[in-house]
């Protein structure tokens, strides 16, 4: 438990440039102490001691502001930084080393069983108020963008942006060492840009065609034929 607690401090501080000192982090930190009170709760969750469980998440959620359901499972260095409104669903399966920031979910869609929430790779940044709904594969490395609503599948590597996002890729270069969640690709003014410049090259074309043919007109003399 300590050996985890001081791998959690340190992975704090290289991420959070607000973090001080180890001392700081364990008494002001709500994410560390959502993702400590998660692993109690799902010890006694795997034990089948669900309602002891759903107790302590949710005094943990009381506290701290994140709701993390016990039945989720959760790879080692988690940082949820800040942390407030975060929600991790049931069925939630999150790799190591990611990073979450307030106000993300990690949901479901319907009332169906079994999987029913996202599943998310190695060294994944999930952005400010961002929204992960159902059952996919978000990949190694991925970046969803702040206030992103993701509804499909994310490939390794790859950034997600807008509502509903879509999937920037980044010539398979790693994403997760930057953590800007702001000046980031946006595919939809990247589109608009490319059919702007279409829309002017078109009515560039259009603008060349009257004068080539008044010159033609201008070339082209009518026979008169003169009854005799």
């Amino acid at each position: 438990m300590f050996k985890r607690l001081r791998e959690d401090i340190a992975l704090i501080k290289e991420r959070d440039p607000a973090a001080r000192s180890a001392f700081e982090i364990i008494l002001t930190y709500s994410g560390l102490h959502a993702v400590h009170s998660y692993r109690r709760a799902h010890w006694f969750y795997q034990h089948k001691c669900f309602t002891i469980a759903r107790i302590i998440s949710q005094m943990s959620r009381f506290f701290t502001g994140i709701e993390i359901h016990p039945g989720a499972k959760i790879g080692k260095g988690l940082f949820i930084d800040h942390g407030m409104g975060v929600v991790i669903g049931e069925t939630t399966e999150i790799g190591d080393n990611c990073l979450i920031y307030q106000g993300v979910t990690l949901g479901g869609t319907g009332k169906d069983k079994g999987k029913r929430h996202p599943t998310l790779g190695n060294n994944v940044i999930v952005g400010s108020g961002a929204k992960v709904l159902g059952p996919f594969y978000v990949g190694d490395n991925a970046k969803i963008a702040a206030g992103a609503v993701v509804l499909e599948e994310v490939p390794p590597d790859c950034t997600a942006v807008g509502v509903p996002a879509r999937v920037v890729r980044r010539n398979g270069q790693r994403v997760c060492p930057d953590l800007d969640q702001i000046h980031i690709p946006d595919p939809v003014a990247q589109e608009l840009c490319r059919l702007t410049m279409r829309i002017e090259k078109l009515e560039e074309m259009l603008s060349v065609q009257p004068d080539s043919q008044e010159k033609e007109n201008e070339e082209y003399v009518p026979v008169q034929h003169h009854e005799s």
